[in-house]
């Protein structure tokens, strides 16, 4: 059988000390991603296991149907919406999730709030250019940074990543209020935090917003221009959880439009971020390359169960072909 693992970016999956679990199977490690469907289609089509780093490719219905081999979708993480699971079914292909965890996620979005506040990044940046104690080379840029202890954060969606950060920013002398479903807000309450009284309330007294939202029909492009305008235009928003929470240009807009003030930003709606992205051409904004669940514990965590399940598959397979 053939095994495809597609969009390891880094070459970091054989690295893994659970790697050693395919020795012996026939392994093919992609590391970059094929441009559209007819190359995904001639690129996956001798294989019968593939395995997704999260939602880095997606499996439609339409390049299902051209995979004749396919037998086995191994997913890191939880199962989304990048995969037609009906189909899947259809075709008789087997899926299988993998576990999540929400320390990495929760302490990158603690790194980019911290940094973000400090302005780190631009002053790291400058200083290698030769200009010491500056952040922007535009005068009004050049400013200050902050700490956090005193300040308003605000988290949409109380669930365990939400939670984690939640902690990080008590630890900060920080005061915290939640916003999203009924059940978050009576237990953010619980524990001791504040629960916003309306959406637009959540909006305009945080000084920090960070998104940990699952995405759904109800949160697909919830957050609009709107919402964004009536932020501080010292206030920064932070999304590591999903782009498509936000409407289409809605972070662009309100950015140049000064509200909120800041962005920091791990998760866009088509990845990777092609050099003429908006984002990538505005100062205020930090950037990271979808590196939420990226590093080295997670990675062990996400393929080890997927390895063992694969190994078990191929020897099962192989036991009935041999009777």
């Amino acid at each position: 059988m053939k095994i495809a693992i597609l969009d390891d970016y880094q070459d970091s999956v054989r690295k893994l000390d659970c790697f050693a679990l395919l020795q012996g199977l026939n392994v093919k490690v992609f590391t970059h991603s094929a441009k559209g469907e007819g190359q995904l289609s001639i690129r996956l089509r001798e294989f019968d296991i593939l395995v997704l780093i999260r939602e880095r490719t997606r499996l439609r219905r339409s390049l299902l149907s051209k995979l004749p081999q396919l037998k086995l979708i191994c997913q890191t993480g939880r199962l989304g919406s990048h995969i037609d699971l009906v189909a899947a079914k259809e075709l008789g292909i087997q899926v299988i999730e993998g576990v999540g965890d929400p320390v990495a996620p929760a302490e990158l979005t603690w790194a980019l709030i911290l940094a973000a506040s400090r302005k780190i990044p631009a002053y790291s940046s400058l200083l290698k250019q030769g200009l010491w104690q500056s952040t922007s080379v535009n005068p009004a840029q050049n400013t200050l940074g902050r700490v956090l202890k005193n300040r308003t954060l605000g988290i949409w969606g109380y669930g365990k990543i939400g939670q984690l950060v939640a902690g990080y920013a008590r630890a900060f002398g920080m005061q915290v209020q939640v916003w999203g479903s009924e059940q978050s807000r009576e237990l953010a309450i619980k524990d001791g935090f504040l629960a916003a009284q309306s959406q637009q309330e959540f909006f305009s007294t945080s000084d920090i917003i960070t998104l940990h939202c699952r995405l759904s029909e109800s949160t697909h492009h919830m957050i609009g221009v709107a919402d964004l305008s009536v932020m501080k235009p010292d206030a920064l928003i932070v999304n590591t959880s999903r782009a498509e929470l936000i409407a289409p240009g809605a972070l662009e807009q309100a950015l140049k439009l000064g509200r909120p003030g800041y962005a920091a930003c791990d998760v866009y709606e088509s990845e990777p971020l092609t050099p003429n992205n908006e984002l990538l051409k505005i100062e205020n904004a930090l950037l990271t390359p979808h590196i939420g669940f990226v590093e080295e514990q997670s990675y062990e965590q996400y393929f080890r169960p997927l390895f063992e399940a694969i190994v078990d598959f191929v020897h099962e397979k192989t036991k009935h072909a041999s009777h």
